[in-house]
């Protein structure tokens, strides 16, 4: 701009002096002084101001978010050194693979050994499980999903408890979800369980959009934990649950 309106003087100025020198001109030296005014805008196009860039939203979209049960220093349910975040890893990437194999696209919170409270460092407390908890929340809130579905393994005092169970919440969609894949579980695996409401559960509690928690199997259970850990059982295992999501969108 400053050297514009440097350019704008001197060609004044050399007006002035013909002026004076030579006398007028067809137009008078004022009109030609007036077409030259020290004030006027600067039009040249890389003088004007450009627009702020727009930024389209960075985050991945997904119509399923695979929430990852524990991870990294949590191991979760135990039998011995069988760890339950093991299993929900090796059925979750499964499950990841299907889903995405049948045109469903689908994220998951974590593909490896680590714990997501290690990624919050926005909640100040001191519990580890609080802010695991949080960051799996606050993961359904910036990344744009339909539906969630946490990938579990039981476990209960009682040996003799097995079988896969899903929890959903005190609302419809998370019933029908939860009804679909407990259905393909259960004929995947010869049970009759039903689907029940997991009201203590914080993710069913804070979540917005339909969520479910499958508990696979029982590690307390001999039968669930020979099953749990054959590779081809948990393809079945990951099968059937995406069956029960496909059969959810279908129905939606």
């Amino acid at each position: 701009m400053l050297e514009y309106r440097s350019g704008r003087v001197k060609t004044r100025l050399f007006l002035m002096f013909c002026s004076v020198l030579f006398g007028s001109f067809t137009l008078g030296s004022t009109d030609i002084l007036a077409a030259y005014p020290l004030d006027a805008p600067a039009t040249d196009s890389h003088l004007q101001a450009e627009a702020p860039p727009s930024y389209q939203r960075a985050l991945p979209t997904a119509e399923v978010l695979i929430d990852v049960g524990h991870g990294g220093i949590d191991g979760g349910a135990h039998h011995e050194d069988i760890l339950e975040k093991d299993i929900n890893l090796a059925v979750a990437k499964k499950l990841y693979l299907l889903l995405s194999a049948n045109g469903i696209r689908a994220i998951l919170n974590r593909d490896a050994d680590y714990a997501l409270s290690d990624d919050n460092r926005w909640n100040p407390s001191g519990s580890r499980h609080r802010r695991d908890l949080s960051q799996r929340s606050q993961l359904t809130k910036e990344i744009q999903t339909k539906i969630l579905v946490s990938i579990h393994v039981n476990w209960a005092p009682d040996k003799t408890e097995h079988g896969p169970l899903v929890l959903h919440q005190n609302e419809g969609e998370s019933a029908l979800l939860a009804f679909c894949i407990q259905d393909a579980l259960n004929r995947k695996h010869n049970t009759r369980q039903l689907p029940r409401v997991g009201s203590p559960f914080y993710l069913l509690n804070v979540v917005k959009q339909p969520a479910v928690i499958v508990e696979m199997g029982f590690l307390s259970h001999e039968g669930d934990r020979t099953m749990l850990l054959n590779p081809r059982k948990q393809l079945q295992l990951a099968e059937a649950i995406s069956s029960g999501v496909r059969n959810y969108i279908l129905l939606r």
